[in-house]
């Protein structure tokens, strides 16, 4: 299972997994109960349950960039246009506006 914290600011909103069944994005319970909390996307506004659906979220995949940008991160990292979660993972850690993506790391 691939995992990933989304910040919206400087605040941790959410976790980011795909998994066999698809993706799934959960608002982080501590986020829900400030009063800053803000929704990642206006198509997914806070809530307690979890989001799940068999294709990445089109908020998050339109983080992704695309054109010849899209064609450098390909060729760098070896990641394959197909791979959406891994180039989310790759190119958005710093992306324009106030959401953010950062991998999880597990220990071996």
């Amino acid at each position: 299972m691939k995992q990933a914290e989304v910040y919206v600011g400087k605040s941790l909103a959410g976790v980011l997994t795909e998994d066999d069944m698809g993706y799934g994005f959960k608002y982080d319970s501590e986020y829900l109960k400030s009063d800053k909390a803000e929704a990642v996307s206006l198509t997914m506004p806070l809530r307690e349950k979890p989001y799940r659906d068999k294709v990445l979220f089109p908020f998050f995949d339109g983080l992704i960039p695309e054109g010849w940008l899209l064609d450098i991160a390909e060729q760098s990292w070896k990641i394959s246009d197909r791979d959406r979660f891994s180039l989310l993972l790759a190119c958005c850690k710093d992306c324009i506006g106030n959401v953010s993506i950062q991998c999880i790391m597990h220990d071996a």
